[in-house]
């Protein structure tokens, strides 16, 4: 224990920057220093003689007359109450949280104890407010996250249910096209203008739900692998007759590159891409070609003779709404969304896209994605595209749609086809109809079923009653990620509604020609 002069004791404790006072054994208060005026606003020589118990509020008094007897019985230099809340009393009555230390002194045969008396009202203050920032803080991260997890079950029940009409809309419009054609010209004409009306609602909702499920964040990326070449041909498949209704050349170069990144997001962005080159090209040609750039890269382009973009337009081509060369309120094909979800995809892909334009010539946009490894995308592609044959038999579908408007709309399509159509409703009644004779050779299923059945369970369960290799088309309005993480499977096409009559049966009689 350390033993000191009192005149030095004195001067030492007067030029403290916290409150100090010296107390005996007994408790009562022998010196106190001018910072405890400050703190506590008596006089220093008013405390002089009191108890120490003054200078805290009454209800802890009781208390601290016990713990002050049991720091006499075993003195050292430590903090006093640790883990304790401690508050300091003023002679005006209001209360402040204080941190105090104790330090024993030994004067001749006397035992002192020196208190160091500080105010942590800011202190407590900033960590109130440090605590009350980070309450808010998560409070604001559940509300968002309460925000898109509602976002998302919209956007799944707008992907469903929006499209479910149009669907059938666009069956039912297949199924009179086919009665009506060669009877009546008139009737074949408006049920033709019917069907454009028709896609471009398709087209506008798609595009606003693609734009809805990437700013909500429900749209997520899984790179992988794969060779670019077959899906380019896919494309060029897919827009060959809509080119050719224009009297435009769709050109396609050989390409042998493999990359990495989304095949289902990367297919997205070129067919946006792919479509705005058609539509703004009224003659001359369009062209995919993918060549090798530096460091481990390739770069596919796509190159129209198109109507081009001026130099002070490129910098608006990726806003929602805006089209080039089309007054606002004018007559327009298409929404100018296509750009704007290309450029939200580049952006979650972590892609490069770059434009090139002169006008009343044409343009190159061009989209430089990672190079990937030849094996992996053997594996990845692998059951990607199917050969598109023409259908030499009249096989038994079996349809699987809980939705009675769009089962009948899809059953009438199929049998004024020509083939021989089972409807049912359910995982249920799809394996009773599948163990009858003759058994279906085709199964065709809605992706979400009444009771929370989806169409994967239903392929599944025929399958294993049927055979692993049984063909199913599965049709969604829902182009999550839970339909694009559907592994490859020759034996399964996936159309994403609402889709046209002619593109339903197209691959159907792929899927049955394969």
């Amino acid at each position: 224990m350390l033993s000191i002069r009192p005149e030095l004791a004195r001067g030492a404790l007067d030029a403290a920057p916290d409150a100090m006072i010296i107390i005996d054994a007994s408790g009562v208060i022998r010196f106190a220093n001018r910072q405890l005026s400050v703190l506590f606003g008596y006089p220093s020589e008013a405390v002089i003689g009191q108890s120490v118990e003054c200078l805290m509020p009454g209800r802890f008094r009781e208390r601290h007359l016990a713990h002050r007897r049991g720091y006499v019985d075993s003195v050292r230099t430590r903090p006093m109450g640790a883990g304790l809340e401690l508050f300091g009393r003023r002679q005006d009555g209001s209360e402040f949280p204080v941190e105090i230390s104790l330090s024993p002194i030994q004067y001749g045969d006397e035992l002192l104890v020196a208190a160091a008396i500080r105010d942590v009202s800011d202190r407590k203050r900033a960590a109130a407010e440090l605590v009350s920032a980070r309450q808010a803080a998560e409070r604001a991260r559940e509300a968002a996250d309460r925000a898109n997890r509602s976002k998302s079950r919209f956007l799944a029940t707008a992907s469903h249910d929006l499209r479910q009409p149009l669907q059938t809309l666009s069956l039912l419009n297949g199924v009179l096209r086919r009665a009506v054609a060669a009877a009546d010209a008139d009737a074949a004409e408006a049920l033709a203008q019917q069907e454009q009306a028709i896609s471009a609602m398709s087209r506008l909702l798609n595009a606003l739900l693609d734009i809805s499920k990437l700013e909500s964040g429900a749209v997520s990326s899984e790179p992988a692998d794969f060779a670019i070449g077959p899906l380019l041909e896919e494309l060029r498949l897919e827009f060959a007759s809509l080119a050719e209704r224009k009297g435009l050349a769709l050109q396609l170069s050989p390409c042998t590159a493999c990359v990495r990144s989304d095949r289902s997001l990367v297919e997205q962005i070129l067919r946006n891409l792919l479509s705005n080159a058609i539509k703004y090209t009224r003659q001359g040609a369009v062209l995919m070609r993918c060549v090798h750039a530096a460091p481990a890269s390739v770069r596919i382009e796509v190159i129209d003779t198109g109507i081009g973009i001026a130099a002070d337009q490129l910098r608006y081509i990726y806003d929602e709404f805006y089209q080039v060369g089309v007054a606002t309120n004018s007559s327009r094909e298409g929404y100018g969304l296509g750009l704007a979800i290309v450029q939200r995809l580049v952006s979650l892909l972590e892609l490069k896209l770059d434009v090139r334009s002169d006008l009343g010539k044409g343009s190159v946009f061009a989209l430089t994605l990672p190079q990937g490894q030849a094996s992996a995308a053997a594996t990845a592609t692998a059951g990607h595209g199917s050969a598109r044959r023409e259908r030499q038999v009249t096989p038994l579908v079996l349809l699987v749609e809980d939705d009675a408007g769009v089962r009948e709309a899809t059953g009438m399509l199929l049998r004024s086809e020509g083939y021989r159509v089972a409807a049912v409703a359910s995982l249920a009644e799809a394996l009773e109809q599948a163990a009858r004779e003759p058994a279906p050779d085709l199964l065709v299923t809605d992706y979400h079923l009444g009771d929370g059945e989806t169409g994967m369970q239903v392929i599944a369960a025929v399958r294993a009653a049927r055979g692993a290799g049984f063909k199913a088309v599965l049709i969604s309005g829902d182009s999550s990620a839970a339909i694009r993480e559907l592994p490859a499977d020759p034996h399964l096409s996936v159309a994403i509604k609402p889709l046209q009559a002619e593109e339903l049966l197209s691959t159907i009689s792929a899927l049955l020609g394969a």
